[in-house]
């Protein structure tokens, strides 16, 4: 398993990457804490795949360009449909480190 750190922004490396596997992120936001797991299926900068965490299960999509990484998927926790993106820069090649935005919330 690999790991994101999400709560600091630090400078990564420039290189292409393929992030492909299962991923489990450590998530630290104003609203809280956890562990969502993302499989990724990389082809070429396009990224798909499948998140599974406290919001539910949703399919994601997003890039991959050199050393950052976006993506996105929407889901309804609460009834209304929520988008939330993932963005962040990859770090020694087994890491992430980036921000999250649950639909306008931090």
């Amino acid at each position: 398993m690999k790991r994101l750190l999400l709560f600091f922004a630090a400078a990564a490396l420039a290189f292409a990457a393929d992030i492909t596997g299962t991923w489990t992120f450590d998530v630290e936001t104003d609203m809280g804490s956890g562990s969502p797991t993302f499989t990724f299926k990389q082809d070429g900068e396009n990224l798909t795949g499948t998140y599974k965490g406290q919001l539910g299960e949703a399919p994601i999509k997003g890039k991959v360009t050199r050393d950052k990484v976006e993506f996105s998927f929407e889901i309804s926790p609460t009834g209304e449909k929520m988008t939330v993106v993932y963005s962040g820069k990859l770090s020694g090649g087994n890491a992430i480190q980036g921000s999250v935005d649950y639909g306008g919330g931090q």
